[in-house]
């Protein structure tokens, strides 16, 4: 387990200090973000390459930055994507005037963060292209290669983009290098036992004793088949057949080769598997070329280890081996690589506001109440966070309830500190909630907060036809934004049952207080009948059979909060428990906004 730690819910921030007072001679933090740069900053003229994604894999991200691999890399919590502002961030301040290049490993929450982050970066004028990487041949068969995670194999397609960039290739070139790069890297892995996230006592899954779990994740997700323990010679027989198998047509008889521990899988045990891994490879006329082996990218304590092949040509083969100089990968001479003048890393400039907020009395009011929904928010899900993880672990990393709080409480004193109406209040609370959380969850509760909030405005007064209107604009922020859809088993399938439920309500004429209260009865009840589903999307659907008899973790962390915000309300003395009027329309009509009480 982790045993070293002071407060669970910091870890990654103790983290970065460490690893900044430590290697203070390759990186330096990025002001206000979660993130390092290479030492002295940005290179003018040269692609900038940043990588990044949940923390708990070192020497992934922060160990590989330094000349000819990374120029910067960003951090979320452990096991959760960084947020889009702290991408932002890492990216403008590593941006040398040619161009930027994100890359991290394809999960739903990286993918989403990172993606929202491009946009803005092409919109401030950087030109900024995506890689993620999809290694993982258990994740997904050939045909869905799109949808495989990105693993171990991240290293290397890291390296040869990094080494690319340093050589003075232009942007165009270094993207075209790494894709070609991911799709001749092939990953498979096996793990022994579980890793234990911080303050947890019990690891995110438990292997049966003389029992392997053959393509796990490395976010503590279990793999997707379990075997009988086997002999060093038999692990590496499996570990090379499955890579193997997926041999493109017209691959040379060259690769490079890592054989990865997950953490708690000691270097002399690696080496012994890696004796037989060679072997075989030398005897299906593989030659490894300049191979690695040990902790690259790891899943905190997991026992396991994963076998990665990238197979070169002689333009992957150069980058490959070029010299690079990190604090955790050292090879060959960096003064041979070409030096690039610095850049002054860019800044954004934040000007305070201090100017009264325009918001109505009205609107002032109903902010309190916004205030106290999101603290109850918060309250319902420290209540249940162990639970939430619980569910979440079955067929994910088990952090939804480390992640929810952790966006809430971030949401909560942001709602606090905002002043004007419940507009301000929610938009600040959305921004908190999605910088803070990380993950899919997070981008995901913080656009809804943000639509929600944008909805309501600042200076209407809140009738429950525009508080049906604004939660139909956060699901449906929450629909255009993840991708997802009613059946995908996500926390939609309980969003939507609770709008549906809330028009009814409301059209039957039914006041705010209750139709909200049986609307979110309603979403309680969808959550649990997500246990019969199988994951479509995220991170769930490699282990979609697995989840099966379990509920979504999201679905159920949303029927809570849906209820919890339903008591807070009942309570609201500037809610009226009145029936509403035009609650039929999409857009409220001046009838439902007036000055007094809600109609």
């Amino acid at each position: 387990m982790t045993h070293i730690y002071d407060n669970p819910s910091d870890f990654k921030e103790h983290v970065i200090e460490g690893f900044a007072a430590a290697y203070a001679r390759y990186a330096e933090r990025v002001p206000g973000a979660s993130g390092f740069v290479r030492r002295g900053g940005p290179r003018a003229g040269k692609v900038s390459l940043v990588v990044g994604g949940g923390s708990g894999h070192y020497p992934s991200y922060s160990g590989t930055v330094g000349p000819g691999f990374a120029d910067g890399c960003v951090l979320g919590d452990v096991f959760a994507s960084p947020s889009a502002e702290q991408v932002v961030r890492v990216a403008r301040a590593a941006d040398g005037g040619a161009g930027v290049i994100l890359s991290y490993g394809n999960y739903a929450g990286d993918r989403l963060n990172f993606g929202a982050a491009q946009e803005r970066l092409r919109a401030a004028g950087i030109d900024c292209r995506m890689v993620y990487v999809t290694d993982d041949i258990a994740s997904a068969g050939p045909e869905e290669a799109d949808r495989r995670r990105g693993i171990a194999g991240t290293f290397l397609v890291y390296k040869i983009g990094g080494a690319a960039a340093d050589s003075g290739c232009d942007l165009d070139t270094v993207e075209r290098v790494m894709r070609a790069a991911n799709a001749a890297t092939f990953s498979f892995g096996v793990a022994f036992a579980g890793c234990t996230l911080p303050g947890r006592a019990e690891p995110l899954f438990s292997v049966d004793k003389d029992q392997m779990e053959f393509g796990l994740g490395i976010h503590g997700e279990p793999g997707i088949r379990t075997g009988g323990w086997m002999p060093a010679a038999e692990l590496a027989q499996a570990l090379v057949d499955a890579v193997l198998a997926e041999r493109p047509a017209g691959a040379g008889g060259r690769a490079a080769v890592i054989l990865n521990g997950l953490g708690s899988t000691k270097y002399e045990e690696l080496f012994v598997l890696y004796g037989h891994v060679h072997r075989l490879l030398a005897a299906a006329g593989v030659e490894a070329v300049l191979p690695e082996v040990g902790e690259l990218v790891t899943s905190l304590d997991m026992a396991g280890c994963s076998l990665s092949l990238t197979w070169l040509d002689d333009e992957l083969e150069r980058y490959w081996v070029a010299p690079a100089d990190t604090p955790a990968f050292r090879r060959g001479e960096t003064s041979t690589l070409p030096t690039y003048d610095r850049r002054a890393a860019a800044t954004e400039q934040e000007v305070a506001d201090d100017r009264p907020a325009q918001a109505s009395p009205a609107s002032r009011a109903a902010a309190a109440v916004a205030r106290r929904a999101v603290a109850a928010m918060t309250a319902v899900v420290a209540e249940h966070e162990e639970e939430l993880g619980r569910i979440d672990a079955v067929a994910g990393d088990g952090d939804h309830g480390i992640g929810m709080l952790r966006g809430l409480r971030a949401a909560e004193a942001a709602a606090e500190a905002a002043d004007g109406g419940v507009g301000d209040v929610l938009t600040a609370a959305g921004d908190a909630f999605g910088d803070k959380a990380g993950g899919t969850s997070g981008l995901l509760w913080g656009v809804a907060l943000s639509a929600v909030g944008a909805a309501l405005g600042s200076t209407a007064e809140i009738t429950p036809a525009l508080l049906r209107d604004a939660v139909h604009a956060g699901a449906a922020a929450i629909q255009r934004v993840g991708k997802a859809e009613r059946g995908d088993k996500t926390m939609l399938d309980a969003l939507l049952p609770f709008t549906e439920e809330l028009d009814r309500q409301l059209g039957a004429g039914a006041g705010l207080s209750g139709a909200w209260r049986a609307a979110a009865a309603a979403a309680v009840e969808a959550a649990a009948a997500t246990a019969s589903m199988r994951a479509r999307v995220g991170r769930a659907r490699p282990l979609a059979e697995r989840g099966v008899g379990t509920p979504d973790a999201g679905a159920v962390s949303m029927g809570l909060i849906l209820t919890a915000v339903g008591e807070v309300l009942a309570q609201a003395a500037t809610l009226a428990d009145a029936p509403p009027t035009h609650v039929n329309s999409t857009n409220p009509t001046p009838a439902d906004v007036t000055e007094g009480e809600p109609r």
